[in-house]
């Protein structure tokens, strides 16, 4: 299926990808964001926030932004 990943971090990007069915939240965040926190972003799913467990959906707009803005990186 295939989802919109916005990604604040940084100089930020926003772009079309394609995910498998039934794929998480969280387990989005740990595919695209390996090295960093879940606890250090606030997760939007369609600009709502969600838990870690919800499960995304053909056409959901997925942003990820940093709440801690110390330098750069993870």
């Amino acid at each position: 299926m295939r989802i919109m990943f916005i990604n604040n971090n940084g100089s930020g990007f926003a772009d079309y990808i394609d995910v498998q069915e039934g794929l998480t939240v969280i387990d989005l965040f740990e595919r695209q964001m390996p090295d960093c926190k879940p606890e250090d972003y606030l997760i939007r799913v369609n600009r709502q926030p969600v838990t870690r467990d919800t499960q995304l959906a053909e056409g959901d707009r997925v942003s990820i932004t940093p709440t801690k803005i110390e330098g750069a990186g993870c």
